[in-house]
């Protein structure tokens, strides 16, 4: 959905479709028509009569202002699209008419049926990873059911409760427990739900920091002791080596003939 060419009727900035996700589209032009009271114009096909002689001024006016309702929404459609898109509605002078655009880029109901089942697997398969948050999570979720949604699909907020608590990762098992037997799930609601968890996800990357700290301080515990214990061997050794050469030192004499020591020289006894 391209976002960055935008018009501003009465101010209000209209995103243009260019091919790409007709259903974010249409549900964003649907509010924006019935915010300007131009929503029947784009569900009704509306007739005008060439003999207006036997209408009442009333019946005339009321003509008009549908004349100019109809212009202003088919004015509007034709300025949310990009000139790819005009070409194939160009001819078209019924805002409802435009229903073509839902055919082609939206699809028939069987094409919509297959895009929905498949929304529905994807669904079912989604779990969370080690290495998201829960936040990020939901995102996922939110994603895929806001797009079941535009398929028409009734998803409740019960349902998404359910799949957020048997797919979130084991080390999330003991809030869920504490949730499944101390809340109503077919009452909770997944904002309740999501500050639980985000919550409890705060108080584990707590004591992953901790941890962390911990296992840190004692690696420079075990390298300051192992250093002491290098220092100490190596002033034994010093000591040990001081000693051999004193001793080495005493016994380079052979026995004196006189004394028969061996620390000094026979001349000098």
């Amino acid at each position: 959905l391209s976002m960055a060419n935008t018009i501003q009727p009465s101010s209000i900035p209209i995103p243009i479709f260019n091919g790409e996700n007709y259903d974010f589209w249409s549900t964003k032009m649907k509010t924006y028509f019935t915010f300007q009271d131009l929503w029947d114009r784009i569900e009704e096909c509306f007739s005008t009569l060439e003999d207006t002689s036997s209408l009442t001024a009333a019946q005339k006016k009321e003509l008009k202002e549908n004349k100019q309702k109809n212009s202003k929404a088919l004015f509007i459609l034709q300025q949310v699209v990009t000139d790819t898109i005009f070409s194939r509605i160009m001819v078209q002078q019924q805002p409802k008419k435009h229903g073509l655009l839902q055919e082609e880029f939206k699809g028939s109901e069987k094409v919509c049926a297959v895009k929905l089942q498949t929304l529905r697997r994807n669904f079912e398969l989604l779990n969370m990873k080690e290495s998201e948050t829960v936040k990020d999570y939901y995102s996922k979720i939110k994603e895929i059911v806001n797009q079941m949604r535009a398929y028409r699909e009734n998803i409740l907020d019960k349902k998404i409760v359910e799949k957020i608590l048997i797919s979130v990762p084991r080390k999330y098992d003991p809030i869920v427990t504490t949730i499944e037997q101390t809340k109503d799930l077919s009452t909770l609601s997944v904002t309740e739900l999501m500050r639980s968890l985000e919550a409890y996800e705060q108080r584990l990357n707590r004591n992953d920091k901790d941890s962390i700290e911990n296992a840190f301080q004692s690696k420079l515990k075990l390298r300051s002791q192992n250093q002491d214990k290098r220092n100490n061997g190596e002033t034994s050794l010093n000591k040990h080596s001081s000693r051999n050469f004193s001793r080495n030192y005493q016994n380079e004499y052979p026995p004196c003939g006189i004394c028969k020591r061996t620390n000094h020289a026979e001349k000098d006894c």
